[in-house]
């Protein structure tokens, strides 16, 4: 058995409230009688008013300490001027009898987690708002540090830090899920400029490692425009040796017959969705959300140049560092982080609005 410490504040609450009294007990001796027994009385009766207002008093152990201590002074039959009953103060020597002489307790279960992980936890947070736990999960994992789900919401929970909005995706179709490797989807996703002026943008993301490639950007997405971007993908797709069966698309009157030629002439076959079935390309409808959510939502596009660089910043963050929850929480592209030691960096994405982190060499 070990003995409790007391905390110094009770200590030095306790001395200044007995100090306090002990001065209204010298006043009192100067008082006259009939002065010091009109003031017993209002005394009594706002007390009694209190009685009637608050349903249970609640005292500090300084109060406790202090009210038992001058218990000792009062008879017997006036102790109905206090607000506690001889029962309570009997209760509150109990408790600190207990307190006085206690077992060390053992918190059961895993340990905790070591506090520069936990700093580490609250700092992603905090820097990023918008991740939720799974993706701080996956930025501990590129840095080496392995902790659960679980654990990350307890310790922004202790640090009073809310979860970010649950952002759930759509549902993947069988086809897809079966037939990933061998498949790429396409689609079209618009941005309006400062001055009002829409551009056009076409990707293309591969289905089983989420790999996005951006195809152009465009006012006008005419069928030269399509036809040559296409052939500019399907060429480097040859030069790489890359193999696939099948293009999904949507039904957009942009997507025109020579734009499924030229895939065709390299054996991958487009296939058309359902009418009004996003869920059908899922992958594409995913991305699109993702770059607004994570990007474009947050930001001031000028021109098509500054649209060009704002994506192509982006799609780099988004292949080779965001972490992503169909592949595991890997990135699509990952890089070898090497040596699992060092200091955590950061690198701010596109003027501070990302930041990727990684170990300092």
């Amino acid at each position: 058995m070990i003995r409790a410490v007391i905390l110094p504040t009770v200590a030095l609450s306790f001395l200044y409230r007995l100090f306090c009294r002990v001065i209204d007990a010298l006043s009192l001796q100067r008082m006259e009688g009939v002065a010091k027994d009109a003031e017993i009385l209002v005394l009594r009766h706002q007390l009694a008013v209190l009685r009637r207002q608050v349903g249970k008093a609640r005292f500090s152990w300084s109060d406790r300490a202090f009210i038992a201590t001058q218990a000792r002074l009062v008879p017997r039959e006036r102790w109905a001027s206090f607000l506690v009953a001889p029962e309570s103060i009997l209760r509150w020597h109990r408790a600190l009898v207990r307190r006085h002489w206690i077992y060390p307790r053992q918190n059961p279960g895993r340990p905790p987690l070591p506090e520069e992980t936990v700093t580490l936890i609250v700092r992603l947070a905090k820097e990023n708002p918008r991740w939720g736990y799974l993706r701080i999960v996956g930025e501990l994992k590129k840095l080496g540090v392995t902790v659960s789900k679980g654990s990350v919401a307890n310790v922004l929970k202790y640090h009073d830090l809310p979860p970010a909005p649950r952002r759930e995706g759509p549902t993947w179709a069988e086809f897809l899920r079966a037939q990933a490797k061998g498949i790429l989807a396409t689609d079209f996703f618009s941005v309006d400029t400062v001055c009002l002026r829409r551009y056009y943008v076409l990707f293309v993301i591969e289905a089983e490692r989420r790999v996005v490639h951006l195809l152009g950007v465009t006012t006008n997405p005419n069928n030269p425009w399509v036809t040559q971007v296409a052939r500019n993908f399907a060429a480097g797709l040859e030069d790489g040796d890359r193999r696939f069966r099948f293009l999904v698309r949507d039904r957009d009157t942009k997507f025109t017959s020579s734009f499924d030629t030229v895939f065709a002439s390299i054996g991958i076959e487009a296939i058309k969705t359902p009418v009004r079935s996003p869920r059908a390309n899922a992958y594409a409808e995913r991305f699109v959300r993702t770059v607004r959510e994570e990007c474009l939502d947050h930001l001031l596009i000028f021109s098509r140049r500054h649209l060009e660089s704002v994506l192509a910043e982006y799609v780099r963050h988004y292949n080779r560092a965001r972490p992503h929850r169909g592949l595991h929480l890997d990135p699509p592209q990952p890089v070898d982080a090497g040596d699992r030691s060092g200091v955590v960096r950061r690198r701010d994405v596109l003027g501070g609005l990302i930041h990727e982190y990684e170990l300092a060499a």
